[in-house]
């Protein structure tokens, strides 16, 4: 990881130079914005294990409207696709390939 030292990691110098970028914390911004929506319906709840996935990524142009919002377990939203460089290959997780 970039963000190691001595088998570490530096939370300081990640949020300095990753996590307080602009784009990033619109991104932020935009799924603490999803998850509250959902919550206020009742779909989630604190600690429940479940979380918000957008059937179109924010980054493919998704946005935040119902219609894009989804609950999902932890490990079906965090499944996907990815090739050897960790670029996201496919939105379907295997676990959806399957059914």
């Amino acid at each position: 990881m970039p963000y190691m030292k001595n088998g570490k990691r530096d939370y300081k110098r990640e949020n300095e130079k990753y996590n307080s970028r602009p784009e990033n914390v619109k991104k932020r911004v935009e799924r603490n914005q999803a998850r509250a929506q959902l919550m206020k319906e009742g779909l989630v709840s604190k600690g429940d294990g479940k979380q918000v996935d957008h059937k179109k990524p924010l980054d493919q142009g998704g946005g935040n409207d119902r219609r894009n919002l989804r609950v999902q377990s932890a490990g079906l939203n965090q499944s996907f696709r990815r090739d050897s460089k960790s670029n996201l290959v496919s939105q379907t997780s295997k676990r959806e390939r399957r059914k």
